[in-house]
C-alpha cells in the first residue's frame, strides 16, 4: 500500500482552506450562473439538440485531449500558481465574452470557442484544486469535506438557476456575463496571500530529467496496477457516456416536452440543489458507512433512478421531473463525496494531480461521442429515451460496484500486483 507524505496541516487548517474555498465559491456562483444564461439564450435563439450537445460538446473536449498532459504539470508545478492563472485567464476571456454581447457581435459559434477556452482554463484549475485539499486538509476529515463541497454545489443550484432565469428578464446579456469575471477576481484575491503546500518529491524524481511523458506514464501505471482504480474509471466512462446527454438536454426537454420556460428550469435545477445541500449535509455528519465504497455505489444506484423517473414522465406531469431531480440531488453527494474523499485519502499526494486529470480524461472520454449522437437523434426521435436509458445503465453500474470484489477493497489503497 502506498503510503501518504508526511505533510501535515496546522492545527489553523480552517481558515486557509476555507479562504481559499469561499472565494472559489463565489467563483463557481458566477460561472454557473452565465452558463445557465447562455444554455437558455441558444434554447430560445436556435432550439436545437445538436446546437446544445456541441457547446457541451466544446466544454468538455479540453478535458479528454489535455488532461492527461495537465496531470504530470500539476504534480510538478505550484499548484497556487495554476490556480491563479487559470482563473485570471478564466475572467479574461469571459470579458471578452461580454464585449462581443455589449457591441451585438455575438455568433453561435463564439460562444463555443469561448467555451473550449474556458474549458482549458477550469480543467487546470479543478484537478490542482482537488489536489491540493488532500495537503491543507486532514485525512480524517477528507469525506465530511467532500461532504460540504456536494452542499455547495447544491446551494448553487438553488440560487443561480433562478437567478440566472431573473436576470435573464432584468438584464441584457452583456452585464450577466460579466458578473462571472467580478466573480473570478474574488476567487483570485484568497490565492494572493495564502500559500498551499506541495506534495514531497521523491528523490529519483528530483534527480531525474523533468519528462511529461514519462510522468503521465507513471500516472497510467499506477492506476492500472490498481484493479478497483481501473474498474471504477470503466464505470464512469459508460455512465457519462449514456447518462451526459440527458443532463446536456434538460433544457429542450423542459422547453418542448413539458412546454415550460427558463423558470420552470430554474426551479428544476433548484429543487436538485436541495436534494445535493440534504444530501451533503447527510454525508457531512454521517460520513456514510463505514466502508465508503458502499455509500457511493448505494449513491449511484439512487442517481440511476432519479433519471430514469425524469425519463418516464408525461408531458402533464412536471413534479415527476421534480422528484427525480431531487432523488438525484440527494444520492449525487454520496456517490462523488465518497468515491471523491476515498481517492483523496488513499491516493499518492505527488500522484493525484495525475490520477485526478487521467481519470477525469478516461471519463469524460466518451462524453463527446454520447453528445454528438444524442443531439441529431433527440432532434429526430425524442429526447427522453436518453434519460431513460442513462437511468438503467447508472443504477445497473451501481449494483456492479458491490457485487465486484476489486471495488469492494479500493479502500486498502493502491496495492500492486
Amino acid at each position: 500500500m502506498t503510503e501518504h507524505s508526511n505533510i501535515e496541516q496546522p492545527d489553523n487548517w480552517k481558515a486557509a482552506f476555507f479562504t481559499i474555498w469561499t472565494g472559489q465559491a463565489f467563483s463557481l456562483l458566477g460561472s454557473q450562473l452565465v452558463q445557465f444564461a447562455l444554455i437558455w439564450y441558444l434554447t430560445i435563439k436556435t432550439g436545437s439538440a445538436t446546437v446544445l450537445a456541441t457547446v457541451s460538446m466544446m466544454a468538455l473536449l479540453p478535458g479528454v485531449f489535455l488532461s492527461p498532459f495537465i496531470g504530470p504539470l500539476i504534480d510538478r508545478w505550484n499548484r497556487r500558481r495554476i490556480m491563479l492563472i487559470a482563473d485570471a485567464s478564466i475572467a479574461l476571456i469571459t470579458f471578452v465574452l461580454a464585449i462581443l454581447f455589449a457591441f451585438d457581435s455575438i455568433q453561435v459559434w463564439h460562444i463555443y470557442v469561448i467555451m473550449f477556452l474556458r474549458s482549458i482554463g477550469g480543467n487546470f484549475h479543478r484537478p490542482a484544486m482537488t489536489a491540493s485539499t488532500s495537503l491543507m486538509v486532514p485525512k480524517e476529515h477528507l469525506t465530511r469535506v467532500q461532504g460540504v463541497n456536494q452542499m455547495l454545489n447544491g446551494g448553487l443550484n438553488i440560487v443561480a438557476a433562478p437567478l440566472g432565469a431573473l436576470f435573464l428578464e432584468l438584464l441584457p446579456m452583456k452585464s450577466i456575463v460579466a458578473i462571472d469575471v467580478v466573480t473570478a477576481l474574488i476567487a483570485i484575491v484568497p490565492l494572493l496571500f495564502i500559500q498551499i503546500p506541495q506534495p514531497e518529491r521523491k528523490p529519483e524524481e528530483i534527480d531525474t530529467k523533468p519528462s511529461i511523458f514519462r510522468e503521465m506514464g507513471e500516472g497510467f501505471r499506477y492506476v492500472l496496477s490498481w484493479p478497483g482504480l481501473t474498474v471504477i474509471l470503466i464505470m464512469a466512462t459508460m455512465i457519462n457516456f449514456f447518462l451526459s446527454p440527458s443532463i446536456s438536454l434538460m433544457p429542450l426537454l423542459i422547453k418542448d416536452h413539458f412546454g415550460g420556460d427558463a423558470l420552470q428550469l430554474g426551479w428544476v435545477n433548484a429543487i436538485f440543489g436541495v436534494g445535493v445541500i440534504v444530501g451533503g449535509l447527510a454525508l457531512g455528519i454521517w460520513g456514510g458507512f463505514k466502508k465508503r465504497i458502499f455509500t457511493g455505489m448505494m449513491g449511484l444506484m439512487g442517481i440511476g433512478i432519479g433519471i430514469a423517473m425524469i425519463g418516464m414522465a408525461p408531458s402533464s406531469a412536471l413534479y415527476i421531473v421534480m422528484i427525480g431531480n431531487l432523488v438525484m440531488g440527494l444520492m449525487m453527494p454520496l456517490a462523488n463525496g465518497s468515491l471523491g474523499g476515498i481517492l483523496q485519502a488513499t491516493v499518492e499526494p505527488g500522484m493525484q494531480g495525475r490520477v485526478f486529470t487521467l481519470g477525469g480524461s478516461l471519463a469524460t472520454a466518451m462524453m463527446p461521442i454520447g453528445l454528438a449522437l444524442a443531439g441529431p437523434l433527440s432532434d429526430r426521435f425524442g429526447i427522453q429515451i436518453w434519460f431513460v436509458i442513462g437511468g438503467i445503465v447508472t443504477l445497473l453500474m451501481g449494483i456492479f460496484g458491490i457485487a465486484h470484489p476489486a471495488v469492494r477493497r479500493i479502500e486498502q489503497g493502491h496495492v500492486s500486483t
